[in-house]
């Protein structure tokens, strides 16, 4: 599964083969099972972790014990508490798998340790937290002033990989309504294509 990485490294940065060597040996596999946890909420997060097959969701509970799904996380994607990394306080957030999954952990001492070593790599990561701070700054916008249909159909477009592979149930706890209000929008939508 290491291929995987290195076709997704190779697509956007040159390594050597050395460095790919630095980039695997600082790598472990972990294979879950559907509904499996990578983390649970109170744990401390200390890795980083890139999908390398499957599909994870991050969520996590209110006071209520209602499900609130913060970010699906599919093959080429990294997942992650990144708050519990930054500050070691335990994680708010659970971590599992909406299918059989295989991800590559990087502990976070040698994660970093590899961003100094490889500037290409250090590079990469930085665009990378650019980009989910944009995602982030964009699914705050969409919350605060779309409509429920807007954000269902800002979902399918932005995430048309993610639609087809995750409960309905699941889609709706993403997007903040309720199962009702998503199955009304897809109905009202799917008359007003006939």
């Amino acid at each position: 599964m290491f291929d995987v990485f290195k076709a997704y490294l190779n697509d956007k940065i040159t390594l050597t083969d050395h460095q790919f060597d630095l980039v695997q040996s600082a790598s472990s596999l972990k294979r879950l099972r559907k509904r499996q946890f990578l983390l649970q909420e109170g744990d401390i997060w200390q890795r980083y972790a890139f999908v390398c097959q499957g599909c994870l969701r991050i969520y996590y509970l209110d006071d209520k014990g209602v499900e609130h799904i913060m970010k699906f996380c599919i093959e080429n994607w990294w997942a992650g508490d990144r708050e519990s990394l930054l500050t070691g306080n335990p994680a708010r957030t659970n971590i599992d798998a909406l299918e059989d999954s295989v991800v590559l952990l990087f502990n976070k001492e040698d994660f970093d340790q590899l961003c100094q070593t490889i500037p290409a790599f250090g590079q990469l990561i930085n665009t990378l937290i650019d980009r989910t701070y944009i995602a982030s700054q964009h699914r705050i916008q969409t919350n605060i002033s779309y409509s429920a249909e807007e954000k269902y159909v800002d979902f399918i477009k932005t995430y048309p990989a993610i639609f087809n592979r995750v409960p309905l149930h699941m889609i709706a706890s993403y997007l903040g309504v309720s199962p009702e209000t998503l199955s009304r929008i897809r109905h009202q939508a799917a008359a007003r294509s006939t």
